[in-house]
């Protein structure tokens, strides 16, 4: 034990009405007290086989490589980009609030060249605005909104967004961290 005064963590209990973290589900606190188990246990990979049809379930696809990644939101962000660009490739990126200029300078950090479509924060990105970025070079390798934007509160409507995605043969990513499970998300 050492030698200087110390006390038991006891936090007094709050609502949390933040971004993040956020309050525990009880049944979810419960959970967290079950007996750790390894990453390579059998018994793991059935919990993670269930988790990642529970994902594709939420997705609203079928796709075999839906997984869970551990880490922040940003840092999922980053995966994705990382793996859908190299140096070079053309991103049309909405901006329109924090975590969308994240991803715009984590994307230039990859070598992408961004085209940057500014909207007002708190503001959407209008589908014609999103059609003009697509069309202003030959090749856009991807389009990247943020669904909801924690910064500001503004739900970007996805629809058009997805049909011009398809239309100009490019990937979209979209950052649901604030909206997946609480907000319609059909792309």
């Amino acid at each position: 034990m050492p030698s200087f005064p110390y006390q038991e963590i006891k936090p007094p209990q709050r609502i949390l009405l933040g971004p993040g973290p956020s309050n525990v589900h009880p049944q979810v606190q419960q959970a967290m007290m079950a007996p750790v188990i390894g990453h390579m246990d059998p018994y793991f990979y059935t919990v993670m086989e269930d988790i990642m049809n529970l994902l594709r379930y939420v997705f609203r696809t079928k796709n075999e490589l839906t997984f869970p990644i551990s880490a922040t939101g940003s840092a999922g962000m980053e995966a994705g980009l990382c793996n859908f660009l190299e140096p070079g490739d053309v991103a049309v990126i909405a901006d329109n609030g924090f975590f969308a200029e994240r991803m715009i300078n984590i994307a230039s950090r990859y070598g992408a060249e961004v085209i940057r479509l500014d909207a007002e924060w708190g503001r959407i990105i209008e589908p014609e605005a999103i059609e003009a970025a697509l069309k202003s070079r030959k090749k856009v390798k991807l389009l990247a909104l943020v669904h909801a934007e924690t910064s500001t509160g503004v739900l970007q409507p996805l629809g058009e967004a997805s049909k011009l995605a398809r239309q100009y043969d490019a990937l979209l990513l979209v950052d649901a961290v604030t909206s997946l499970g609480g907000h319609e998300l059909a792309i």
